[in-house]
């Protein structure tokens, strides 16, 4: 019986973390999120509106005076306590949602909460037709150039939601950028990825990590390599190197590694037992342990971290391995990439072994 249930559990799991390839029209997404947005979620009511007493609901804008306080600042309480938290996400939401009827005469502070809310849709909860409905509310359909980062993410809304075509729309009045080849190369759009990283030169790595990884998700693999080799091949200061470019080449030899290590093995053929190993993730080691019996992988879990932006990375990107019953072809999540990029490299490394 706990079998079963634990199997409905990730069918369940990855049916709403997959994408769904549905063919309607503009009016039908325009209805869908307009009725999502103008709705509560089920789980509204019953979720408290718990905050520290201590916590500034004016939300003044700016850095606060006497330093980092998550028990004052809204914005430094949502980074440290909400975010790391899977267990109160609802109730950042529900916050967010008080505060917006606290300022309703306010502009600037309603676009400041509404983004907050677009995140906790989006990057915590999966909710894409709610997180699209705000990220209208705010304009960013309106003027994509202004907002540039959030119509990304809400031209992925689209295309979760099943409206590709809408997602490729928005896209190409977005101004290039990584984060845009990054949504591409999970679409299936690999070229247009790879074209789209390229033309946001970077010195410290970016372009060649976003080229590499739209190369790996299409399962062009010696392509893929030769671009996280570049990464490798970037000069590194003697005097004071960036930290973004010794953290992007660790991922790049990080991808390396695991891509020949998943090329070396077949899943039915590991013995059934449980594996563990670690790859690099954003603050620091991801250890994963992986249980195989009969030739499947039957659970992935995240038994270490020190992450605090993960997101729904740990659950989703777990499930995705699971249900595809291989670490090929499972795209990251959306502003976890990191993260979701170590599980997938840990998960890769355990079963070799």
């Amino acid at each position: 019986m706990k079998t079963c249930l634990l199997t409905l559990l990730i069918l369940v799991t990855f049916v709403t973390t997959a994408t769904p390839q549905v063919k309607s029209s503009r009016a039908e997404l325009d209805a869908l999120i307009d009725r999502e947005g103008k709705t509560s979620p089920p789980w509204f009511k019953e979720t408290r509106l718990d905050y520290p007493q201590t916590l500034d609901l004016s939300w003044p804008k700016g850095p606060p005076p006497g330093g980092w306080n998550n028990q004052k600042n809204v914005g430094q309480y949502v980074w440290d306590i909400i975010n790391p938290n899977p267990s109160r996400w609802r109730e950042g939401t529900r916050l967010m949602h008080h505060l917006l009827t606290l300022h309703k005469d306010d502009p600037e502070k309603r676009e400041r909460i509404m983004l907050t809310l677009c995140h906790m849709y989006h990057d915590l909860l999966e909710d894409y037709a709610r997180a699209a409905f705000w990220y209208r509310a705010v304009g960013v359909e309106k003027d994509p150039e202004e907002f540039a980062q959030s119509a990304v993410i809400l031209a992925e809304c689209y295309w979760r939601l099943g409206h590709r075509d809408e997602a490729l729309k928005l896209l190409a009045k977005v101004p290039p950028s990584v984060s845009q080849a990054k949504l591409l190369g999970d679409m299936g759009e690999t070229d247009k990825a790879i074209r789209m990283a390229l033309a946001d030169e970077d010195t410290q790595g970016y372009d060649f990590l976003a080229a590499g990884d739209a190369c790996r998700q299409a399962g062009r693999y010696q392509d893929a390599l030769g671009y996280y080799q570049k990464v490798l091949d970037i000069e590194v200061p003697a005097k004071n190197p960036p930290g973004r470019l010794l953290k992007n080449r660790n991922r790049a030899g990080a991808n390396v590694a695991a891509i020949k290590a998943f090329e070396l093995f077949d899943p039915q053929s590991v013995s059934d037992g449980k594996y563990v190993a670690a790859s690099q993730g954003y603050e620091g080691a991801v250890e994963v342990t992986v249980a195989m019996k009969s030739g499947r992988i039957t659970d992935v879990a995240v038994t270490k971290h020190r992450e605090k932006q993960f997101y729904s990375a740990i659950t989703d990107t777990t499930a995705k391995i699971i249900a595809k019953q291989s670490v090929k072809g499972v795209d990251t999540t959306s502003n976890a990439t990191i993260t979701s990029e170590a599980i997938i490299n840990a998960t890769a490394k355990a079963l070799a072994r």
